[in-house]
C-alpha cells in the first residue's frame, strides 16, 4: 500500500493528528515512569528485612511506681516473657526495626587521633540487645559468634556500660573493611561513652535499619547492652518471637503476664513486626495504587481518543470508502489502511514521547533522587502504546471496511 495517500489524508486534519500524537507522547512519558516507580517501590516494600517477622511482635512497659525498679523488671519480665507456651525467645531492644525511628551513630576503622580528614566514617544503626537477640531476631549468623551472658552490660545515664563486641551486618561488615575478614577486627564508636574499639564478633547475613527510606538500610550493628534508665527511668521495650502461627495467641498473653507481674507501670505498644512493617510502607504502598490508577486512566483515556478520532475520519470518508470499494478493496484492504494510518499518527506520538519519557526522568532524578530509566522502559512503553493504538482502531477500521460499495454510491 502506498503511503502518499494516507499521509495526504492525514495532512487534511492536521489537528487530530497533532492532538493524538500528543496524547499518544505525554501518555508514553507518564506511562514508563510511572511504572519504574512503581517496580521500585515494590522492590522497596518487599525488600526481606533479615527478620522473622510474621512470628515477631514488640510491647513496651512503662513503671510509674515510686519504688519502680527497672533492673529487677527487666530480667523478671524477660524471664515471664521466655516462659510463655509459644514462645522461642525474647529480649529487650532499644529500637524496633522497620519503624522509623531508632538510633543512628557513626563507626570508624581508625581511632580519634588519626586526623578527621583521614578517617573512612560509616554510618549505622544500633540495636541495644542481649545474648537472646539473635535467636529472637531470627537473622542468621553467617561469621563468628554470638553474644554471651558475659558480653551483656547495663546502660545508664552516667555510666555507657564499655561493651567491648558487637555484631555487625554483612552490608555493615563489607563497607567497613571492603577488603574482607571483618570478623575479629575492630571499630571506634562513642556507644560505650568514648571512641573506645569495639571488636566485630559475629556478622549477620541481614538485618534492616529502623528507617525504612534509608539509602543505608541495610548497615545494622548489635550491641549487648540493657538500658538501664539512660533516658527515662521506667521504659522498657522487649521484642518476643513465636513459634509459627501463635503470635497474636501470645500477644494476649504477654500482655496479661507482663500486667500481672508488676501493676506499678503500664504495658502498652503492643504490635505485631508486619503492622509495624504496613505503617512504615503505608505511602509506598498508596503511591502504586495512585500510580498504577493514573497509568490505566491515562491508557483508557487514550485508547478512546484513538476509538473517537478514527470513528469520525471513518464518517467523514463514507464516500472515499465506498469508492475504493466498488474499484475491488477488500475489506482487509480497508481495514489495513486505518490501521497502518494509526501507526503513522501513534509513531509520530512515540518519537516525542520518548523525549518526553526521557526529559521527565531527568526531572526526577534531579528534584526526587530517583535512579535512571532503564534502557528497556522506553521501547517496552513504546510498543505498549503501540499495540494499544492498533487495538482501539480495530473496531472503527472493521466498521470502515464493512461499508456497502451501493450503500456509499447512493450518497453521491
Amino acid at each position: 500500500m502506498e503511503f502518499r495517500p494516507i499521509l495526504n489524508a492525514l495532512m487534511r486534519n492536521k489537528t487530530g493528528l497533532l492532538l493524538i500524537a500528543l496524547q499518544v507522547a505525554i501518555t508514553l512519558a507518564i506511562v514508563c515512569n510511572s511504572v519504574f516507580i512503581i517496580l521500585q517501590r515494590i522492590e522497596k516494600v518487599n525488600r526481606p528485612s533479615g527478620m522473622d517477622e510474621s512470628a515477631l511482635f514488640t510491647v513496651t512497659s512503662l513503671g510509674f511506681a515510686s519504688d519502680y525498679n527497672l533492673r529487677n523488671t527487666l530480667r523478671e519480665d524477660l524471664d515471664a516473657l521466655r516462659s510463655i507456651p509459644g514462645v522461642v525467645d525474647a529480649t529487650t531492644i532499644n529500637s524496633v526495626p522497620l519503624s522509623n525511628g531508632g538510633w543512628s551513630e557513626g563507626l570508624s576503622t581508625q581511632p580519634e587521633s588519626v586526623p578527621e580528614e583521614q578517617r573512612s566514617n560509616v554510618q549505622s544503626a544500633v540495636y541495644m540487645v542481649d545474648e537472646h537477640g539473635l535467636n529472637t531476631l531470627g537473622v542468621k549468623l553467617v561469621a563468628g559468634r554470638n553474644f554471651t551472658a558475659d558480653d551483656v552490660t547495663y546502660r545508664t545515664k552516667n555510666d555507657k556500660g564499655s561493651p567491648h563486641s558487637l555484631i555487625v551486618t554483612q552490608a555493615l561488615a563489607d563497607q567497613a573493611y571492603p577488603d574482607g575478614n571483618a570478623l575479629g577486627k575492630v571499630i571506634y564508636t562513642s556507644i560505650g561513652g568514648k571512641n573506645g574499639p569495639l571488636t566485630i564478633v559475629g556478622i549477620v547475613e541481614r538485618l534492616q535499619a529502623p528507617w525504612v527510606g534509608w539509602e543505608k538500610v541495610e548497615n545494622s550493628l548489635l550491641v549487648p547492652q540493657y538500658q538501664d534508665g539512660e533516658f527515662d527511668s521506667g521504659s522498657s521495650r522487649y521484642l518476643v518471637r513465636t513459634e509459627p502461627g501463635r503470635r497474636d495467641e501470645v500477644m494476649k498473653q504477654a500482655e496479661a503476664k507482663l500486667g500481672a507481674i508488676n501493676t506499678g507501670r503500664i504495658v502498652r505498644g503492643l504490635r505485631s513486626i508486619e503492622e509495624v512493617r504496613g505503617d512504615s510502607y503505608r505511602q509506598d504502598r498508596a503511591m502504586t495504587i495512585v500510580l498504577t490508577t493514573v497509568i490505566l486512566s491515562l491508557l483508557a483515556v487514550t485508547g478512546l481518543g484513538i476509538v473517537g478520532m478514527v470513528s469520525f475520519w471513518v464518517t467523514r470518508r463514507v464516500k472515499q470508502i465506498g469508492t475504493r470499494r466498488a474499484l475491488g478493496a477488500r475489506r482487509f484492504d480497508i481495514r489495513r489502511y486505518f490501521m497502518i494510518e494509526n501507526v503513522i499518527v501513534v509513531g509520530l506520538g512515540i518519537v516525542i514521547g520518548l523525549l518526553l519519557t526521557y526529559g521527565f526522568n531527568l526531572w526526577l532524578m534531579k528534584h526526587y533522587e530517583l535512579p535512571r530509566l532503564s534502557w528497556y522502559y522506553a521501547p517496552l512503553g513504546a510498543l505498549t502504546v503501540l499495540l494499544l493504538g492498533q487495538l482501539a482502531v480495530f473496531g472503527p477500521a472493521t466498521r470502515a471496511s464493512r461499508v456497502s460499495p451501493a450503500v456509499a454510491t447512493r450518497t453521491v
